[in-house]
């Protein structure tokens, strides 16, 4: 257990649906003040954990503890206290928007005002909009707006920024820095890494309802040994190439392939790829999309699975 207090801690969670297990003996600690990230596929557990925290469903073994309180007894306190936003909410369609946030920070002791919500997702031109006539990522914002109201100790968002376009997606991550600058907690699901590796001070990778990796996204991305991915493929019409040619390459940590592409996870691009066109020229391969990045937390989840984290 870290000196900081938790804000969070899950101890063996497991949640069963008939014969599929969705959570399969989790254990999370999310430090107070800290944006913690849960990854992971489709399928993963991700929601369903997030939804035992939120105590909306029971889990089958396992203990939570939220804010130093359980669902078992502190259910009312605990609401009080917390800020949710669900990956998909159904308001009211013939509510108007400043409405639907009335109603819930009618819920909550304390929180800012109808207006100052409405300021904080950008929604003062369409307060008198009915829900009905809000766009996805409108109704996205009014979502955030209603999990704000309550001024919450911890939050929980699930994909916040899902179908947000790239500007409402940045001022939803000042939000949550915002959030963060006055000690406030944060446990963020996301299929975004650029989302998760700019707020989070550190994630766990989930997948089958396992933790598989957990650290700050600098540390697991420096796990993999290198700082650079090569990606590419090869036509038909070319030679093949063995996986052990190009292990042998300089600067290649790591060689691994996913329908039918090739991925090297390399320390220095500027000696690989020279190499690499040589070796493949060598071998009568002709390239197809060749193509360099830095690693990210998504190189981390292919470098574990073996699959990619978005389509796995």
């Amino acid at each position: 257990m870290s000196e900081t207090p938790s804000a969070l801690v899950c101890r063996g969670l497991v949640k069963r649906y008939g014969a599929l297990v969705a959570v399969n003996g989790l254990d999370l600690e999310v430090r107070a003040g800290e944006c913690f990230g849960l990854l992971g596929p489709n399928g993963a557990g991700k929601t369903t954990t997030v939804e035992i925290c939120e105590g909306l469903l029971e889990p089958d073994a396992g203990e939570v503890s939220v804010l130093g309180q359980h669902w078992g007894g502190d259910a009312l306190a605990l609401r009080a206290r917390l800020g949710i936003q669900l990956q998909e909410t159904k308001f009211p369609e013939k509510l108007r928007v400043r409405e639907v946030i009335t109603l819930f920070r009618s819920f909550y002791p304390r929180g800012p005002s109808v207006a100052e919500a409405l300021s904080l997702v950008e929604l003062q031109e369409k307060q008198d909009a009915f829900v009905k006539t809000l766009s996805g990522g409108q109704k996205q914002r009014l979502s955030l707006a209603c999990a704000l109201v309550g001024d919450p100790e911890l939050l929980f968002l699930d994909e916040p920024t899902t179908g947000l376009d790239p500007q409402s997606r940045l001022q939803s991550w000042d939000i949550v820095e915002a959030l963060k600058s006055r000690g406030r907690t944060v446990l963020l699901t996301t299929h975004y890494m650029e989302e998760a590796e700019r707020l989070c001070e550190r994630v766990a990778i989930v997948d089958h309802g396992k933790l598989i990796a957990l650290g700050t996204p600098s540390a697991l991305i420096a796990s993999l040994g290198a700082e650079h991915v090569i990606e590419f493929g090869l036509e038909e019409r070319g030679g093949p190439v063995a996986a052990e040619t190009l292990q042998k390459l300089p600067s290649v940590e790591r060689v691994a392939r996913e329908d039918g592409r090739w991925r090297l996870t390399v320390r220095e691009v500027h000696l690989t790829v020279p190499a690499l066109l040589a070796a493949l020229a060598e071998s009568g391969a002709v390239v197809s999309g060749l193509a360099t990045h830095h690693a990210t937390l998504e190189d981390v989840f292919v470098a574990l699975t073996g699959r990619t984290l978005r389509d796995a």
